[in-house]
């Protein structure tokens, strides 16, 4: 007589989630959002040479070239020497400039050098990862400022008449342009498409929102181009915080720019959580 076969014991279901890019971390993940953070500022400090005296020697020279040829001959506001104008826009544009390449060309960096995989393992979420970029955009851009406010204060002093509205544009812009630089690192594969963005996008929307001029002396169809340039209303409103004179409202420049960050932040959030271009 055959023993009854005994059926083999029922086998464990795992179910498993699918690996998502850059997922919710615990409380590890902070751990790296700092250390993502250090290495980042500490990126462009080790060559603070290049990435912070260089800018800064760009703007003072602008200043003197600028400042020298128009002051007797330019009255942009009423009571304002032009130097002393143009000042605020310089601290401005070198702010501007400099956060975006920080974002932007860090990553770039990473994407061709094949490092970036190394900051995908850890368990960072997509916040984390876009604000340890974005905060070390901030330090750089706000670094580069101070160093071209601090030159040119001996040429040209400034005025302080709105002081509280200075910080928070400059926050606002680097934030902001820390954001852009993101997009554009994750958008490009070479610095051949990443110096696209810089050449055709962002030095063109620099120059042609009022670091040199002041936009109400335009014809009108240019100062309708400035009026829907967002870096005009960077720099107007971070122009305010000297000289309590603007070409629009302080109110209505900072309203733009939050809402261009909201939009720029959700675009840049939406990309790093899918992956896209991140993970092939």
């Amino acid at each position: 007589m055959k023993a009854p076969m005994l059926a083999p014991p029922p086998v464990p279901t795992v179910t498993s989630t699918p690996m998502q890019p850059l997922c919710v971390p615990d409380g590890a993940g902070w751990t790296g959002f700092r250390t993502l953070l250090y290495k980042e500022t500490l990126r462009f400090w080790k060559v603070s040479f290049q990435t912070i005296a260089a800018p800064v020697l760009t703007g003072v020279l602008y200043l003197l070239v600028f400042g020298h040829v128009l002051d007797t001959r330019v009255e942009p506001f009423a009571g304002v020497h032009y130097s002393a104008f143009l000042v605020p826009g310089l601290v401005m544009m070198s702010i501007l400039q400099n956060a975006f390449a920080n974002s932007s060309s860090s990553l770039i960096q990473s994407k061709i050098m094949g490092n970036l995989v190394f900051l995908l393992l850890p368990p960072l979420s997509a916040v984390q990862f876009f604000g340890a970029y974005v905060l070390a955009s901030v330090l750089r851009g706000l670094a580069v400022g101070l160093g071209v406010f601090f030159v040119t204060v001996w040429i040209a002093p400034p005025q302080f008449a709105a002081p509280l509205w200075i910080p928070v544009f400059a926050l606002a812009g680097a934030a902001l342009l820390g954001v852009l630089g993101l997009i554009a690192g994750i958008v490009s594969d070479k610095f051949d498409q990443l110096a696209a963005f810089q050449n055709f996008l962002i030095l063109p929307a620099t120059f042609l929102s009022g670091v040199f001029y002041s936009v109400h002396g335009l014809p009108v169809f240019w100062q309708a181009f400035s009026h829907a340039n967002p870096f005009f209303y960077m720099i107007d409103g971070f122009r305010y915080g000297f000289f309590a004179q603007s070409d629009v409202s302080p109110w209505t420049s900072l309203l733009v720019v939050v809402v261009a960050f909201c939009l720029a932040s959700a675009t840049a959030l939406g990309m790093l959580a899918r992956g896209y271009k991140l993970r092939s």
